[in-house]
């Protein structure tokens, strides 16, 4: 058993490391709202480039908010914790905090070295969206959303249109023409006359654009509370030794 005047400096450590933790608790448990939030927004405002992607990318919004959730119930875990200055949770904290240190690491790392494997990946389907279009398949709804909102058209440009079934029989998707057009469907069967009525820039290399930019900001973020974990593995480990040491038990 320790003594009364060990236990009297061993205070003002532990309440430091008590308020320090729980101020990391509290920003862990910010940064679980904000991967929620990047998740949803992920979900709703890029529905349509992940439904072009792979069915494992697909899930990626999904996976944000799973991670997101946990972290937020993780984060109040660890101020419960801290409060209750109980070291086997403590501990259980810390083991929770490394394994989503290793996890976001390595989902970081992943990205970054297959980038151009999920580019060329994205480009592939992009070109079979493309090439079995109609406007009743997700993927086809996905197509003219895409050239509406970033006001292209076709995978490198609009004549890409001209070797697809659809145009045979329709033309180029009414979701290429541009805002001044008169686009009948007299003008968009033939590729010469749509030549004036439609977007003429690729959809490709624009959705890559911003399929990288958010990724990078994804990216940002997740190597950013990665390295962030390591503050409350500290953190977590040395109020549990130091509790566990000096026998400090609260009242």
């Amino acid at each position: 058993m320790t003594s009364p005047s060990r236990r009297l400096q061993t205070k003002p450590v532990i309440t430091c490391l008590k308020t320090f933790l729980i101020s990391y608790s509290l920003i862990f448990w910010f940064t679980g709202v904000i991967l929620l939030a990047v998740g949803v927004w992920g979900k709703v405002s890029l529905e349509a480039y992940f439904s072009l992607a792979t069915e494992e990318s697909t899930n990626a919004p999904y996976v944000l908010i799973g991670t997101g959730a946990v972290i937020v119930i993780f984060g109040l875990f660890g101020c419960f914790a801290t409060c209750r200055g109980s070291p086997w949770m403590l501990k259980l904290y810390a083991m929770f905090l490394t394994l989503v240190f290793f996890a976001e690491l390595v989902a970081g790392i992943s990205g970054f070295l297959f980038r151009h494997e999920i580019k060329g990946t994205l480009e592939k389907t992009y070109k079979n969206a493309v090439q079995t279009y109609n406007t009743t398949n997700p993927q086809g709804k996905a197509v003219d959303t895409i050239q509406t909102n970033l006001q292209c058209c076709g995978v490198k440009n609009y004549t890409d249109w001209a070797a697809t079934a659809y145009f045979k029989e329709h033309g180029i998707p009414t979701s290429c023409c541009n805002r001044t057009s008169n686009c009948t469907p007299d003008v968009l069967k033939d590729m010469v006359r749509a030549a004036a009525e439609v977007y003429h820039t690729g959809c490709f290399s624009l959705v890559t654009n911003v399929m990288e930019s958010n990724l990078g900001i994804i990216a940002g973020i997740s190597f950013g509370i990665a390295f962030f974990q390591l503050i409350g593995i500290f953190l977590a480990c040395c109020l549990s030794r130091t509790i566990t040491n000096n026998q400090y038990e609260m009242v």
